[in-house]
């Protein structure tokens, strides 16, 4: 049959062959790209948690700076860090200011993105102490340092707790 006769009759399409050969690459294809989104979600919730981390301890380091200059009044056994990651949130009364404005240091708590999605932001960091050493941090009466909690491996082979 020529090309002409099938015009005519309506019968150009494509065979079940043809289909099961499309789908079949089309497969291939979706579970190629598969392992790609999963490194591009995991890429995305590393770069949350950097910028996590990078807030909090911006704002652990403004908060010693407020101390060390009298703007927060400290007691003698004072680090002068803040004794809870939620006074970065609530704030602390302004010693200089005549009228007791209080000194925020963080609009919200940043929550690590590695952790249960059903705790709370202050729950999902791991704290260290002023007076705990940096190989073994362990928390205490102040907030010198956070972690991320996760036993989790980054792309590059670390581990996001010693992020």
């Amino acid at each position: 049959m020529s090309a002409r006769s099938y015009e005519r009759r309506g019968a150009w399409g494509f065979t079940l062959i043809e289909m099961l050969v499309v789908l079949a690459m089309l497969g291939v294809l979706a579970a190629a790209a598969r392992p790609v989104l999963l490194m591009s979600v995991q890429r995305s919730q590393e770069f949350q948690l950097r910028e996590a981390l990078r807030q909090i301890r911006g704002a652990l380091d403004a908060y010693k700076r407020a101390a060390e200059a009298g703007q927060i009044q400290l007691t003698i056994e004072d680090s002068g860090y803040p004794r809870e990651l939620a006074d970065l949130v609530r704030g602390v009364a302004d010693a200089k200011s005549p009228n007791g404005r209080k000194l925020y240091f963080l609009r919200r708590l940043p929550r690590d993105p590695f952790a249960d999605p059903a705790l709370e932001p202050a729950e999902t960091w791991g704290l260290r102490a002023a007076d705990s050493p940096p190989d073994e941090p362990r928390p205490g009466r102040d907030v010198f340092d956070v972690r991320s909690l996760s036993e989790r491996r980054a792309l590059d082979g670390s581990r996001y707790r010693d992020w």
